[in-house]
C-alpha cells in the first residue's frame, strides 16, 4: 500500500451500483470488538450503510509502539474500503494520531493524502477531537482521559496542544481520584460503572473550571441499568447537563465528522456537537 498509483474502481462512479447512497467504513484497533459500527448505524438515516473492518495484528497488547509498528494497516484499510465503494471512512482509537510522535500538522497531512489517494475523506478519531472543539468556537479544554495509561494521556494532550488547543488540565481516572491504581483500571477492559461517566466529567471540570469544553478521549464504556456497556454517545446528555458545557467524546466527534462529510444529519443527535448538524 502507498507505493503505487491507486485507481478507484470506476463502478463506484455510478450510484446505481451502490448498495446504499451513503456508504461508511469504520476500523477498530486489533483485538477490539468495537461499537462504532453499531452505534453509528443506530443514529443514521436509512440511506446510510456501514461496514466495519478490524486491523489484523496477531501479537498485540495495546501498546503505543505496536500501534506505530502497525500504522501502515490504516492505509491498507483505506484501500480496501475504497475498492468496495466507501464514501467516507473513520478510524477508531484516539491515540493513533500520536503513536509515531506525530503532531496535528502531520496527521492533517496524512488524512489529506489518504483522501487524495483513495477518493474519500479519511477521519482519524484524534484529529476529529480538534475539529469538533474548533467547530464549537472553543479553545480552553479539559481532557478527561478516563482509562488511558499515562503515556497515552500525555501523548494525546501533547497532540491536542500541537493543534493550538489550550489544555487546562489532563487527567485519567487515577489522577481524578476515582480509582486507586492504573492496573485495576486496565483490568476492566474499558468497561466501567454507569455513574462513572458523569462523575469523571464533573471531577475533570472541578480541576479546570474555566474550560469551555470537556474532551473525553478513547472509547470508554459505561454499564447501563441493564448491565450493558454503552459508549459516551448514550450518556452525552446527562454528562453535559452535569457540567453545563459541551462534552466532546472520541466516539461522537468521529461520528460528527463522518456525518459532515456525507452531508446528512443523524436521526438522533444528543449533545451540543451532534445537534449542531
Amino acid at each position: 500500500m502507498g507505493d503505487h498509483d491507486y485507481i478507484r474502481p470506476e463502478a463506484w462512479l455510478d450510484p446505481a451500483n451502490k448498495l446504499f447512497p451513503h456508504q461508511v467504513g469504520f476500523t477498530s484497533p486489533p483485538h477490539d470488538f468495537d461499537a462504532a459500527v453499531s452505534d453509528f448505524l443506530r443514529i443514521a438515516p436509512r440511506s446510510v450503510g456501514v461496514h466495519g473492518r478490524m486491523l489484523h495484528a496477531p501479537v498485540y497488547a495495546h501498546e503505543l509502539s505496536q500501534r506505530a509498528d502497525n500504522f501502515h494497516l490504516l492505509e491498507e484499510y483505506a484501500e480496501c474500503m475504497a475498492n468496495n465503494g466507501a464514501d467516507v471512512v473513520g478510524q477508531v482509537g484516539s491515540n493513533w494520531v500520536h503513536c509515531n510522535g506525530t503532531d496535528a500538522a502531520d496527521i492533517r497531512a496524512f488524512c489529506d493524502r489518504m483522501e487524495e489517494t483513495y477518493g474519500m475523506p479519511f477521519h482519524m478519531a484524534g484529529m476529529t477531537l480538534v475539529d469538533a472543539v474548533r467547530s464549537l468556537d472553543a479553545e480552553k479544554v479539559v481532557l478527561d482521559s478516563v482509562y488511558y495509561w499515562p503515556d497515552w494521556r500525555d501523548g494525546l494532550a501533547g497532540f491536542l496542544r500541537s493543534a493550538g488547543l489550550d489544555i487546562r488540565y489532563a487527567g485519567n481516572f487515577v489522577d481524578l481520584g476515582m480509582y486507586d491504581t492504573q492496573e485495576w483500571v486496565n483490568a476492566q477492559r474499558w468497561i466501567f460503572p454507569g455513574d462513572a461517566a458523569v462523575e469523571s466529567v464533573v471531577r475533570a471540570v472541578e480541576k479546570a473550571p474555566d474550560a469551555e469544553v470537556v474532551i473525553v478521549n478513547g472509547m470508554p464504556n459505561w454499564r447501563n441499568d441493564d448491565g450493558l456497556p454503552e459508549r459516551c454517545l448514550h450518556r452525552l446528555t446527562e454528562m453535559e447537563d452535569a457540567v453545563g458545557r459541551p462534552v466532546v467524546a472520541s466516539d461522537t466527534a468521529l461520528y460528527w465528522a463522518v456525518f459532515r462529510s456525507l452531508g446528512v444529519a443523524p436521526t438522533d443527535a444528543p449533545g451540543a456537537l451532534l445537534s449542531g448538524l
